[in-house]
């Protein structure tokens, strides 16, 4: 594996940027159960991993339509890094859709 394309600004391990690409690769096949199984696996063995929040928040927002869920997970990323735009712009359409006001 040659690692990723873009900056490992989070120093991800190997294992963990394969999970992550592996889920994601699930994602886009619209193979939700597993993709959210390697999301929550990753998250019990690192709880702030802020990449695997913006994906478990894009995955609840986009592909279960749990918009609640979403905010919830996006407002774990702005706690970690609060000047994180991705979380907060994404976090903020799915507040429109949710219940949060």
């Amino acid at each position: 594996m040659s690692g990723p394309v873009w900056r490992n600004v989070y120093s991800l391990n190997e294992d963990q940027i394969s999970k992550l690409d592996e889920a994601e690769d699930h994602m886009e096949m619209m193979r939700i159960g597993p993709a959210e199984k390697i999301l929550i696996e990753l998250l019990e063995q690192e709880p702030e991993c802020v990449p695997v929040l913006n994906v478990m928040a894009h995955l609840q927002g986009r592909y279960l339509s749990d918009f609640e869920k979403a905010v919830e997970f996006y407002d774990k990323v702005l706690a970690i890094e609060p000047d994180n735009a991705w979380a907060r712009d994404e976090r903020r359409r799915y507040t429109r859709y949710s219940s949060y006001d």
